[in-house]
Parts: structure tokens; C-alpha cells; sequence
């Protein structure tokens, strides 16, 4: 099929269509000719999809139709139902489609962190370069603890959050370049492998893991999911496979920001979680614990879920009926 002819075709019947959606008022000879354009322009979608799946013109009539339905339905769908829809369906299936990207940002981080823990853990020569040695005694035995204990906990939690919010947004925004969320990556790395390098060589890698890991898992697993969904559009844009270069990039970055909304939440917890768990009187196996099931419970929305949903077709993406012209232009 001829993709050009089709649409100088019936052209004017979808900008009929269009011209009766918007209108406020329609007599009964106005509902017959839209019922009539609707069920028209749906044989046309069909075609094309059946044919020639052209993915801009199958979005643009796909909004068309969307819009018209909604004119002769009267239908508007709760703001309950789209949260749900966002929290229980879209988050996670962005989650697992990025899931890939997030294993290699995982993989950056603690390779460079271990390597690092290990080395300045092992040669003090090289920590002292880092660190004095009385910076390094003092983080060991009293500065490492000590921040947890800063200040009131629920403005330590806004401040965490806030931190780690900003930290996992610029992975998002820059993540397209394809450096940036890698640079992020190694220096978090290296300051978490430094700390644990120093604790360790003091005698106080259990502190180090008990002060570390009831918020650290979840909030350092929400930071590599930001990079590796940055890495994701980044590989969009390099690797767009069969779909149009900037209809891939348009696909991921709707599912990046989808993502990065759904990070929120889990930050926030992270950020609850270092104010009130991490520095409180709980046995360290409890706090751990804790930090444990958090990070668990996220692992098993973004794969167990994300699986589900992802096996359904859900994508992240906004439906085909909701990009419309947005992205008419990335073909």
C-alpha cells in the first residue's frame, strides 16, 4: 500500500472526523456522520496496521479515534483508575523493560566500589594520599556514625531525599548522553568503596554494613534503576533497531520519565528509612532486616510484577491512543 496516496485519500474524512469531535453542539444529522467517520476511520486503522504499520499515521488516528470515542461516549475514566493504572501497571513494566540497563549499572557501581573498598582497605599508603590519617581515624570512630545522628530526623529524611532525589535526576535528564550516568556511577562507587576501605582498615567494616545497609540497599538500588533507565534512552537513540530513530528515543524517554515519577515514593522510603531505622536503638539484625525486606519488596514490583504486566504488552510507554501527533513527527 501506498502510505502517501492512502492518506491524500482519506485525509479529508479524518480532518471531518476531527472537525465533528470538537464541536460543541451536533444535530442528529452531525451524530449519524460521526458514527459513520468513526467506524470508517477504524476500517483505515485496520488497513494500515494490517498492511503498512506506519507508526506515525497508525498513532495519529489511533488519538483520532480515541478522541472521537470519547465524543460519543461520553466516557471519562476516574483519576483513581489512572493512578492505579500508573502505580500497578505502567511503573513496573518501565521498571523490568530497563531492567537490562539497571544489571550494568549495578555491575559498574560495585566493581568499582569492592575494587575500591579493597585497595584503600589494603595499602595505606594510597588511603593516606586519599585521607590523612587522623581524617581517617576520626571517620572511622566517630564521623561515619555521627552523620546519622545530625539534626531532627524528619529534616534529615527531607534533606536525604532531597539529595538522593537531585542525584537520580540528573542520571534521568543526562542519562541520553551516555556518560553521564556512568561518571555517576564510578564516583558513587569510589566514596562508598573509599568509606568502606577506611572503615574496614580501622576494624569497623561491621559498623560500616550495619550503619550502610538498612537504607542503603533500597536507596542505592533506586539510583542505579535512575542510571540504568538513562542508559536505556541513550541506547535508544544509538540502537533504535527497526523503529525510526527518534520514534525509539521518543518510546524510552516517555518510559524514563514514567520511571522517574515512580522512583519518588521509593526514595522517599529510603530517605525514612536512614532517618528512623538506620541510627536507632533496633538490633542491627532488625535494622538490616528491615532494609532488607524494603529492597526486596521493590525487587519483587520491578521483576515479579514488571514480568506480569510486561508479558501483556504494557510498556511504560503511554498508550497508542495518548502519543498522538507528539510523536507523528519521529517517523
Amino acid at each position: 500500500m501506498d502510505t502517501d496516496a492512502f492518506i491524500a485519500v482519506h485525509r479529508p474524512q479524518w480532518e471531518r472526523l476531527a472537525t465533528l469531535t470538537r464541536a460543541r453542539r451536533l444535530d442528529a444529522a452531525g451524530i449519524d456522520e460521526l458514527l459513520a467517520l468513526y467506524q470508517e476511520t477504524s476500517t483505515h486503522l485496520s488497513t494500515v496496521r494490517s498492511t503498512n504499520p506506519d507508526p506515525a499515521l497508525t498513532a495519529r488516528l489511533s488519538l483520532l479515534l480515541h478522541r472521537a470515542r470519547l465524543r460519543i461516549t461520553g466516557a471519562r475514566t476516574p483519576l483513581w483508575k489512572h493512578a492505579r493504572t500508573f502505580l500497578w501497571e505502567d511503573l513496573p513494566a518501565g521498571l523490568y523493560e530497563a531492567r537490562w540497563a539497571v544489571a550494568l549499572s549495578a555491575a559498574i557501581f560495585l566493581v568499582s566500589a569492592v575494587l575500591t573498598g579493597v585497595y584503600f582497605g589494603t595499602d595505606s599508603v594510597a588511603r593516606s594520599l586519599m585521607l590523612p590519617e587522623e581524617a581517617q581515624r576520626s571517620l572511622a570512630e566517630r564521623d561515619f556514625v555521627s552523620y546519622y545522628f545530625e539534626g531532627q530526623a524528619s529534616g534529615f529524611a527531607a534533606q536525604v531525599w532531597t539529595n538522593n532525589a537531585w542525584i537520580t535526576v540528573q542520571a534521568v535528564v543526562f542519562g541520553v548522553t551516555g556518560f553521564w550516568p556512568l561518571i555517576m556511577l564510578v564516583q558513587n562507587g569510589l566514596n562508598v568503596g573509599l568509606s568502606g576501605g577506611v572503615m574496614g582498615a580501622y576494624g569497623g567494616l561491621d559498623t560500616f554494613f550495619v550503619y550502610l545497609l538498612p537504607h542503603g540497599l533500597l536507596e542505592i538500588t533506586a539510583v542505579l534503576v535512575g542510571a540504568g533507565a538513562g542508559l536505556r534512552t541513550f541506547w535508544a537513540w544509538v540502537r533504535p533497531g527497526s523503529l525510526p530513530r527518534r520514534w525509539a528515543l521518543s518510546h524510552a524517554a516517555r518510559a524514563l520519565v514514567t520511571v522517574a515519577i515512580g522512583l519518588v515514593p521509593v526514595l522517599l522510603i529510603s530517605g525514612v528509612l536512614e532517618a528512623f531505622v538506620t541510627p536507632s536503638s533496633l538490633p542491627p539484625a532488625v535494622r538490616i532486616g528491615l532494609g532488607v525486606l524494603a529492597w526486596a519488596a521493590f525487587m519483587v514490583f520491578m521483576l515479579g510484577r514488571g514480568r506480569q504486566v510486561h508479558r501483556r504488552g504494557v510498556t511504560g510507554d503511554l498508550s497508542e491512543e495518548l502519543v498522538g501527533d507528539s510523536v507523528a513527527t519521529a517517523g
